[in-house]
């Protein structure tokens, strides 16, 4: 079954690049197979990359950027190579960067776009944060084609989670409704590295890196006195890769909670009986938990935020309480010392890693756009780049596999039960 991308029209245009992808290769969604067994059926996506044949000329061009939701490491260079494989690969001139999100695209409340230079962008990367603003929340489609038809803007690059591409989807319906040749590609960001069809976001591994150095400081803490008890609160709404990613990364957590492995209090059985055994062990315990982990004990009254996600109970509080009034039942002295590090992670700039692929989701996402693509996703499958049609993207949510790899590493590398039950 293949994945079909929509297009704005023929591709006419002879490419300036040198190098062009195989059109007619497409890529599994499953790579394995039982042996002997022919493979089912499968989904099967377009390999992303440089066309021989593009839709635009480059003198017709005027491209958008935005950036929206939280903030995640790598938001700048993801900027910067969009406007460098823009301006060196493709000769456009005019690149605008959208404030402040989605409202940056309406006129009355984002104010006038600014242009992107060579000068403007050349040190960004080494910047955190987005140096185009963000916010929270969707825009009218209708007023925001308007204010982009008005601009001559018909290539725009979308730099976000999955709200921020369920607002492409509607840019992309609203444009197509309307007529009007606008090319909408959307890059995934998420520090959770949580979407569907993309093997791994950028700014995950920078958060694992970051998350990890602060486990290394919550272990002292914790050895430091007698009965001490570091808890570390990280990112993870509805995933836990990065307090899995950390933990394996670290090898010196002991308990590990993530949102796709209900765990119970009391008991015996339960985490707080875990606990005591260990403190009476080993004197000490270093605890990491994903933010959407517990949720049932602390779930808010269903309000949500700006972009439609649900408010989460604060887990990290929550368990701090639990911890200090059980230990005070039971008589046991302990020293506490709680960390929640979410906002100085998600502000860093990105690693390495990660600044290798942000460059390399931007240039695929110009590569598209200037195909004439529109209404995708970059994605990212078994180390190649492809297209996902964005009503696909937001689709559904990748999340830790309980009896998978990463699991079982968490497992060995703490010495904690499966689950607490």
């Amino acid at each position: 079954m293949d994945m079909v991308i929509d297009s704005l029209g023929e591709a006419r245009v002879p490419s300036p690049l040198q190098r062009t992808v195989n059109e007619k290769i497409r890529i599994p969604y499953h790579i394995s197979h039982p042996l002997g067994e022919k493979a089912a059926e499968e989904i099967t996506f377009e390999v992303a990359g440089p066309r021989e044949k593009i839709f635009f000329h480059k003198n017709e061009v005027k491209a958008g950027i935005v950036t929206c939701g939280g903030l995640c490491p790598g938001l700048n260079n993801v900027i910067r190579s969009i406007y460098y494989e823009l301006a060196h690969a493709y000769g456009i001139q005019e690149v605008y960067g959208f404030l402040y999100g989605y409202q940056g695209l309406d006129p009355v409340r984002g104010g006038e776009p600014l242009r992107l230079t060579a000068e403007f962008v050349d040190p960004i990367h080494r910047r955190g944060g987005t140096v185009l603003g963000t916010s929270r929340g969707p825009v009218d489609p209708a007023i925001a084609i308007e204010n982009l038809m008005q601009r001559g803007i018909n290539m725009l690059f979308c730099v976000g989670g999955d709200g921020t591409q369920r607002g492409a989807n509607a840019l992309h319906h609203e444009a197509e409704r309307r007529g009007y040749p606008l090319a909408v590609v959307g890059i995934p960001k998420t520090i959770d590295n949580d979407v569907g069809y993309v093997a791994r976001t950028f700014g995950y591994l920078t958060a694992v890196e970051e998350v990890r150095e602060i486990l290394d400081c919550a272990h002292q803490e914790a050895r430091s006195v007698f009965n001490g008890i570091s808890l570390v609160k990280v990112m993870g709404r509805q995933a836990g890769f990065i307090a899995a990613g950390a933990t394996i990364a670290s090898q010196d957590v002991n308990f590990t909670l993530i949102p796709e492995v209900p765990f119970a209090l009391e008991g015996p059985g339960g985490f707080l009986e875990a606990l005591k055994t260990r403190m009476l062990r080993r004197a000490h315990a270093v605890i990491v938990v994903a933010e959407g982990a517990g949720q049932e004990w602390t779930q808010s009254n269903g309000a949500q935020d700006a972009s439609g996600n649900v408010k989460l109970g604060d887990i990290g509080v929550f368990l701090r309480e639990q911890i200090e009034t059980c230990f005070k039942k039971a008589g046991i002295p302990m020293v506490f010392r709680y960390f929640d590090p979410s906002y100085v992670i998600r502000s860093k700039p990105a690693n390495p890693e990660d600044s290798i692929l942000c460059d390399l989701y931007a240039r695929n996402a110009v590569h598209a756009a200037m195909a004439g693509k529109t209404g995708l996703v970059i994605g990212y499958l078994h180390d190649t780049y492809i297209h996902v049609p964005v009503e696909t993207s937001v689709a559904e949510k990748k999340r830790l596999d309980p009896a998978g790899g990463w699991w079982h590493a968490v497992l060995a590398a703490t010495g904690q039960p499966a689950r607490f039950v």
